[in-house]
């Protein structure tokens, strides 16, 4: 189990390989997480670098290697996640190796049909 998930902050729902590298994997946030407290009171937000986070856990989930990020590019936040009013996100993953053996992943998270998170990242195995 990966830290955040192992934390309580969230729960993976189902994880389907929609083909090869592809992956839509479905979480669900815990509103009640003492992060939201914080983060911010009486307005939760899921923190940004907990999604990266959440991202390389499931990416390590798939390739059911450690990972350790080396590279982030376009990494836009395109939307608020309120856990109060959006637990449930859908993450899209496209998972492939580079020709050092690099793991590349890119990734779209979504709740309904708005885009909240879209990144490519490039990760070593450890």
């Amino acid at each position: 189990m990966s830290m955040l998930q192992e934390k309580g902050f969230y729960r993976l729902v189902s994880k389907v390989e929609t083909s090869e590298g592809k992956y839509l994997i479905t979480i669900a946030l815990n509103k009640e997480h003492d992060i939201f407290n914080g983060h911010f009171p009486g307005n939760p937000v899921t923190p940004g670098a907990c999604m990266m986070q959440i991202v390389k856990e499931l990416s390590e989930d798939i390739t059911g290697s450690k990972l350790r990020m080396i590279h982030a590019s376009n990494v836009k936040f395109m939307a608020l996640i309120n856990p109060l009013t959006h637990p449930q996100l859908e993450l899209e993953f496209d998972v492939s190796r580079d020709s050092n053996g690099n793991v590349k992943v890119k990734n779209t998270t979504k709740f309904d049909e708005t885009v909240a998170l879209k990144m490519n990242n490039t990760f070593a195995q450890v």
